[in-house]
C-alpha cells in the first residue's frame, strides 16, 4: 500500500512538472502579444517620420562659417554625422562644393554602413538643402540650413525632417531627435576648433611684416614626415617640394584621418648654406600633437627642441628666398652665434614657385 502511494505521488509531480512549462509558455505567449497589441495600437499616435528644428550660434562671420557647409570635404571632416566614425572612407563627386555637389561613404568594417549626401540647393551664405540617404531607404533626410550674420557671429538654424517609417518601426522617431541633435553639438564644437584655427591664421598673416628681421623664442615641436635628395636646380628643387608635401599631407590626412585642426603648418628642415650645392638634402615634416602608430616605413618622426630663432617672412619666389636667408646668416656671424638648421615653414601651401608664402626661422645659440 505504501509502495502504491508512493507511485501515485510520484505520477502527479511528473505530471504537474509537465503541465507547469506548458502553462506559463501560454501564459508567457499571451503577454508577448498583449504588449506587441498595445505597441502596435501606440504607433498609430506616432507619426511616421519627424520634423524638428535645432538652433546654434557659433562666433565667427558667415563668411568664415558657410564654406564649411557648402563644401563636402570640408564638412566630412568636422560633422558628428560622420567625424565620429573612424572607418568611415568617403568619395566626393564634382561640383565638390555648392548645388549639385554629392558625397558618398561607407564603413570599411560594416558593410550595412553606407549612404550618399547631396547639397540640392544653395543661397551663398544664406541657405543650404542637404538630403542624406542612409543605406537602402529609400526615402531621405531632408535638412534646411538657414545662416545669418549676427554682428560677427553666425546663427544656424537646422530643419531636419526623417525618413517615413514602416508602421511597426515608428517607434524609431522617438530617438532620432536626440541623436542627431547630439551629433549637431559635437560637429559644432568641432567646427569652433577648426575655425580658430583658420581665424586665428589669417589674423597673424594680417599682421606679418615681410622681410623684417626679428628675433624668436620657439617651442618645441613633433614633425611627420620623410627624408629627401633632391637636384638644386630652380625647377627641380620646387617640383620635389610639391610632390612630398603632397604626398605627405595626403598621409596625414587619408591615412591617418587627421582633420586641418590636428596636425600644423609645413616645415622643410636643411642646412642653411647648402642653396649653394647642386643638390640637396632636406626633412619634410607637418607637426603632430603626439607620436602615433605608422606602418609606412617611408615616414619618419622628427623633434625639433625649442630654440631662439632669427626670423624673417618671406613672400615671392621660392628662389629668391636665398637673398633672405643670407640676411639671417650674416645677421648670426655679426652677433658671433652658432646656427642650427634652417626651417622653411611654409604659411601657404607649396604650389606655384613664383608666389611662396613662407617663414624662415635660424636656430641660434653660444
Amino acid at each position: 500500500m505504501v509502495h502504491g502511494n508512493i507511485s501515485i505521488a510520484v505520477f502527479f509531480v511528473n505530471e504537474f512538472f509537465v503541465f507547469l512549462p506548458m502553462r506559463w509558455f501560454k501564459f508567457g505567449s499571451v503577454i508577448i502579444i498583449f504588449l506587441l497589441s498595445v505597441y502596435a495600437v501606440s504607433m498609430i499616435f506616432v507619426a511616421e517620420n519627424k520634423s524638428f528644428t535645432i538652433e546654434k550660434e557659433i562666433s565667427y562671420p558667415v563668411d568664415k562659417v558657410f564654406p564649411q557647409f557648402n563644401n563636402l570635404q570640408n564638412f566630412s571632416r568636422w560633422s558628428g554625422f560622420f567625424s565620429d566614425n573612424k572607418n568611415l572612407t568617403f568619395d566626393f563627386f564634382t561640383p565638390y562644393e555648392g548645388q549639385g555637389s554629392s558625397m558618398s561613404y561607407h564603413d570599411t568594417k560594416d558593410p550595412e554602413v553606407f549612404g550618399d549626401l547631396f547639397i540640392r540647393y544653395e543661397n551663398p551664405n544664406r541657405t543650404l538643402r542637404y538630403q542624406l540617404f542612409e543605406g537602402r531607404r529609400s526615402n531621405p533626410y531632408l535638412i534646411d540650413l538657414k545662416f545669418v550674420a549676427q554682428n560677427g557671429k553666425t546663427k544656424i538654424t537646422w530643419y531636419v525632417q526623417t525618413p517615413k517609417q514602416p508602421f511597426l518601426k515608428r517607434s524609431l522617431n522617438l530617438i532620432t531627435e536626440e541623436d542627431i541633435t547630439a551629433d549637431i553639438e559635437t560637429g559644432m564644437k568641432t567646427l569652433f576648433t577648426i575655425l580658430g584655427n583658420k581665424v586665428n591664421k589669417e589674423q597673424q598673416r594680417e599682421s606679418i611684416k615681410f622681410d623684417t628681421l626679428m628675433v624668436e623664442e620657439k617651442e618645441g615641436q613633433l614633425l611627420l614626415g620623410v627624408n629627401v635628395n633632391s637636384k638644386n636646380t630652380k625647377d627641380a628643387l620646387f617640383k620635389n617640394i610639391v610632390m612630398n608635401h603632397n604626398k605627405t599631407i595626403n598621409f596625414i590626412k587619408m591615412d591617418l584621418g587627421k582633420r586641418e585642426d590636428e596636425y600644423g603648418e609645413p616645415v622643410l628642415i636643411t642646412n642653411a648654406g647648402n642653396f649653394k650645392d647642386k643638390e640637396v638634402s632636406y626633412y619634410y615634416g607637418i607637426p603632430l600633437s603626439k607620436r602615433i602608430g605608422v606602418s609606412d616605413n617611408n615616414f619618419i618622426f622628427r623633434t625639433v627642441n625649442a630654440s631662439r630663432n632669427y626670423v624673417i617672412y618671406y613672400q615671392g619666389s621660392y628662389a629668391g628666398r636665398i637673398s633672405a636667408i643670407q640676411e639671417l646668416l650674416l645677421k648670426a656671424k655679426r652677433d658671433t652665434m652658432r646656427t642650427g638648421d634652417l626651417q622653411q615653414t611654409f604659411l601657404e601651401e607649396p604650389a606655384v614657385e613664383s608666389n611662396t608664402v613662407m617663414k624662415l626661422s635660424l636656430p641660434v645659440f653660444r
